[in-house]
């Protein structure tokens, strides 16, 4: 898995409270374009965000399911990225002091022709990509 981590000036409640956000999630996730449905029971294991990636006009629907939830500290998605696959995405929220969390994101190519990847070549992809998510993250949590 790849991880990169972030220190936000908040408590992992605000930050949770973005993630527990369905409709919030393209202003954060890099590559999600628009938001087409949040089931109502969002974060709870086996909810789903239905949303479309890439650029237009060469957008595709996809979706996105809550796997495993700890409120408040923990979030882990299979997160459906076509033509490349599905990745797992997990969010840790670790307190670092009263007014600060570190963010912790690891994903990992789970389907499709991006799993073929090797981990290293996995990483140097998707770290920057993350980090970028993670600083938008911390701008709505921080600002919101």
């Amino acid at each position: 898995m790849s991880e990169t981590c972030h220190t936000v000036n908040t408590t992992p409640d605000r930050i949770f409270a973005v993630l527990a956000d369905g409709w919030s999630y393209a202003s954060w996730v890099v590559g999600a374009a628009h938001i087409r449905d949040v089931d109502a029971s969002w974060p709870a294991v086996g909810a789903r965000i239905h949303h479309r990636v890439g650029p237009w006009p060469l957008q595709i629907n996809d979706k996105t399911v809550v796997r495993a939830v700890e409120p408040g500290r923990f979030l882990e998605l299979d997160a459906q990225m076509w033509p490349l696959g599905a990745a797992v995405v997990q969010i840790r929220l670790e307190p670092v002091s009263a007014t600060a969390t570190r963010v912790r994101m690891a994903e990992t190519l789970s389907s499709g022709i991006g799993r073929l990847l090797p981990d290293a070549v996995q990483a140097v992809l998707m770290r920057p990509r993350n980090a970028e998510a993670l600083r938008r993250l911390d701008d709505i949590a921080v600002h919101r």
